[in-house]
This record gives C-alpha cells, sequence and structure tokens, in this order.
C-alpha cells in the first residue's frame, strides 16, 4: 500500500512547492547609461515586490514575494557603476535582492508587461544621489576647444535602439540591431571628428537606451546642424536587401514598406522600458513639433538626397529615392534630420556583411561624403554647441553656473530642468566629474 502511495506523494509534494511560487526569476541584466544603470529581471509573471534603502554601508534591498531564482547572479558591474555587488538568497516563501552600492543612490523602480520577446520585467534605474560630493574627485576631461571666432559644423549621430531594446536579429548568426549600428555610429563619429570644420556629438556611446523624444533633444541641445539615425531592420522574408533612407512625413508613408519600418521603429520605447508620462509627454511634444514641420521637411528631404547619393556608391540600395514616414525620432523640428537603413539584418547575407567592420567603414565613410555633399550645396551657418549656447545664455538670462562644494552633473541637471547629456554637449564634457569653481553653460 505505501508503495502504491509514495509516487502519489511525491507529485503532490513537488506540485505544493511550484504553486507555492508566483514568479521565477529567469535573466537579470545591467546596462550602464552616463547618469544611470539599469538593472532587468526577467520574469516569468507579473509580481509583487517592495523596495527599501539601508545605510553604514549602502545598501538598496528589494523584496519580491512568492519568487525564485532561477537566473544567473551578474559578478561584474562596469566601473562607474554604483553596485558593487548582487546577492540574492531566500526570504520566506519569496526572493531577496541586495545591492551592495559603492555610493548614495536615487532608485527608481517600475514594472513592465510582456513585449516583443520580453515577458514580464522589473526594472530598477539607479541614479546618483544629489548629495553626491565631487569636488574631491579629479578634475574633467574636455575635448579641446575650438578656434576662437569659427564654428564647426555639428553633426549628431543616432545609434538606434540599445540596452533593453535590441533592434531587429539577425536569424542566421543572431546578430543584434543595437550592436552592429552603434558599431557603425562610432566610425562615423571618429571620421566626422577627423574632418576639419566638422564635430560629431553621439545620443548614446555604448550599450543602453535612450527614449525616442530624448534623442531628438540631445541633438538640439548640442546645436546640431544635422541628425541621422542609423538602423539595420528587418521584413518579413529573407529577400530585402539595400540599404534604404528616410525623411520624417506630414501625411502618413510613402509606401507600404516604410510604414512598417516605421511602426517597428516607433515601438522602440515600450521594449526600451520608456513608460507612462514621458511617452504621453512626447506626444503632445510631437504635436507641437508637427506646426513647424513642414519648413523642415524639405531640409530633411535635401539631406537624404544627398545621403543615398553617396551610399549608393558603398552598397546595394533598396530604394533610390527618400521614403518618408511617421518615424517618431526624426520629429526635432528645426534640425535636417534622416533615419538611414543601412542593410537588411534580415536578409542572411546582409547580416553577415553588417558583422564585418570593413563594411562598417565603408558605410560610415559613405554617409560622411553625403553630409558633406549637403553642407557644400545648402550653405548655412554652423550653430557650433559653444557658440550657440553662449548666445542662447546671454539673451535667456540664464547665463553659466559655478560649481560648488557637493555639485553634481545630476543635481545641477534637475536644478535646471534638463537631460544631464545636455549640459554634457553645452560644455563638451566627456565625463562625469567636475572641480568645483568650473563655469558651466545652461542650455
Amino acid at each position: 500500500m505505501l508503495r502504491q502511495v509514495r509516487p502519489f506523494l511525491f507529485v503532490f509534494i513537488y506540485l505544493f512547492t511550484a504553486s507555492s511560487f508566483a514568479a521565477d526569476i529567469r535573466e537579470i541584466r545591467n546596462y550602464q547609461a552616463p547618469d544611470h544603470v539599469r538593472v532587468v529581471l526577467d520574469l516569468s509573471s507579473r509580481i509583487e515586490y517592495r523596495l527599501f534603502m539601508l545605510s553604514s554601508p549602502e545598501r538598496l534591498v528589494v523584496d519580491i514575494d512568492r519568487a525564485r531564482l532561477r537566473a544567473n547572479v551578474p559578478d561584474t558591474f562596469d566601473a562607474g557603476s554604483p553596485i558593487g555587488k548582487l546577492r540574492i538568497g531566500n526570504k520566506g516563501d519569496g526572493t531577496r535582492v541586495v545591492f551592495d552600492l559603492k555610493r548614495k543612490v536615487r532608485p527608481k523602480t517600475f514594472l513592465l508587461p510582456p513585449s516583443g520577446q520580453y515577458g514580464h520585467r522589473l526594472v530598477l534605474d539607479l541614479y546618483d544621489s544629489e548629495q553626491q560630493s565631487v569636488s574631491r574627485q579629479p578634475a574633467v576631461k574636455t575635448r579641446p576647444a575650438h578656434t576662437k571666432g569659427k564654428a564647426d559644423w555639428v553633426v549628431a549621430i543616432d545609434a538606434g535602439h540599445g540596452g533593453e531594446d535590441p533592434g531587429a536579429i539577425g536569424k542566421r548568426y543572431r546578430t543584434r540591431e543595437k550592436t552592429v549600428v552603434l558599431a557603425i555610429a562610432k566610425e562615423l563619429y571618429r571620421q566626422v571628428n577627423a574632418t576639419k570644420g566638422m564635430r560629431a556629438i553621439m545620443t548614446r556611446k555604448s550599450d543602453y537606451y535612450v527614449g525616442l523624444r530624448k534623442r531628438s533633444i540631445l541633438a538640439k541641445d548640442g546645436a546640431a546642424d544635422v541628425f541621422i539615425s542609423i538602423h539595420a531592420d528587418a521584413v518579413p522574408g529573407k529577400r530585402a536587401r539595400g540599404a534604404s533612407v528616410y525623411a520624417i512625413s506630414e501625411r502618413g508613408a510613402s509606401d507600404t514598406i516604410s510604414k512598417y519600418l516605421a511602426n517597428s521603429e516607433n515601438a522602440a520605447d515600450i521594449a526600451g522600458g520608456i513608460v507612462g508620462a514621458e511617452v504621453k509627454d512626447r506626444t503632445v511634444r510631437h504635436v507641437l513639433y508637427d506646426l513647424s514641420m513642414s519648413k523642415n521637411i524639405g531640409w530633411s528631404l535635401d539631406f537624404g538626397k544627398d545621403v543615398l547619393k553617396e551610399v549608393g556608391k558603398v552598397s546595394t540600395l533598396h530604394r533610390r529615392t527618400v521614403g518618408q514616414a511617421g518615424f517618431a525620432v526624426l520629429k526635432s523640428a528645426g534640425t535636417p534630420s534622416i533615419l538611414v537603413e543601412t542593410a537588411f539584418i534580415s536578409n542572411p547575407a546582409e547580416e553577415k556583411k553588417l558583422r564585418s567592420r570593413s563594411f562598417q567603414r565603408k558605410m560610415a565613410a559613405g554617409l560622411l561624403k553625403g553630409i558633406k555633399r549637403f553642407f557644400a550645396r545648402n550653405y548655412f551657418p554652423p550653430r557650433a554647441a559653444t557658440h550657440y549656447v553662449r548666445n542662447k545664455s546671454k539673451s535667456s538670462g540664464r547665463k553659466e553656473y559655478v560649481v560648488r562644494r557637493g555639485d553634481s552633473l545630476t543635481s545641477i541637471a534637475r536644478k535646471y530642468n534638463i537631460h544631464i547629456e545636455s549640459l554634457r554637449f553645452a560644455n563638451n564634457l566627456s565625463g562625469s566629474q567636475l572641480p568645483v569653481g568650473r563655469r558651466l553653460l545652461i542650455p
């Protein structure tokens, strides 16, 4: 009798144990952005959690109800990350996640519903605390100052996707769009900065996500003369091939594929973890942008034609005219803006090409020639960041801010309600450290 009951007893115990857990923690990822670190927990279902801070030493604790760990725990973090170590253990019928911190942080947490390749996610964004002092840190390194009286053309380079949003993924080599377009963007950045009379800024320099609205804001605050967003998207099937160039449209997409690609790109904020008020705010602002969009569309189409002509010399073209659609990232009124699909990652042959350093260099060179062609054909005075911000500061009354003991880039940016990257661009800052007494221009 006992032998007959035993198997059923084991099954009952297993089912009871499994049902006592509401969710599995399947994977833990982290991304280092310029002003914060993002930690993402992939979950099998929605969870309930509590978060609190501890001091001496600094710790951030997250208790997740009825959850169990099924993932590897990261043991290394970026050198600039406030996280020293991550510890995870059981807490009753749930899981406790402990972040051992190097310094005080200001946490922001939220849950994301399933989207695309991802299921439920718990996202933790850790920002440096306002009270963090930078007065004891070494002086910040800046880029060389511009020659007095001469302004450079400023090119804003946007590497699509990033962080939680991988973009399209190739089927043969599992290549992620976010990785190859960042490589092309960095190469273009290098080539632009090596060109006399030109200077480049990037909306992201490594693997983290930047919201679509913030990308255009960074370009505007960086006083960009042109904005170019680099992608390598995918469509159903494997036949689509070649490069394409797109500009914004007031009246909808110019064709079916343009509409498909625009819808795909515009969904990036959801995958990237941009939620709530920021998405709503972007929608409102884009309605306002549309009022002044007409003047910019003509410039953008001209810019697109020049880039398309030069890209066609280094790559097969998918289409020989500039397409138009409602790409959210291009809604930056006043700056000629284009989106370039460098190749189709859904095509195995093009996926392999995108991984090639040789192709990345050639594509960047083609883009640069197109940019130079546009500047040569349509001359208007450059609005280099230093020149632009000085003039703006004189007329706006914001003037300058002198760094005081206890200040940080984060606290100054929050004080003036601007993005930290805008502050960096306006002052040619390459890091987060500031010396006391430094004068900063407020964009």
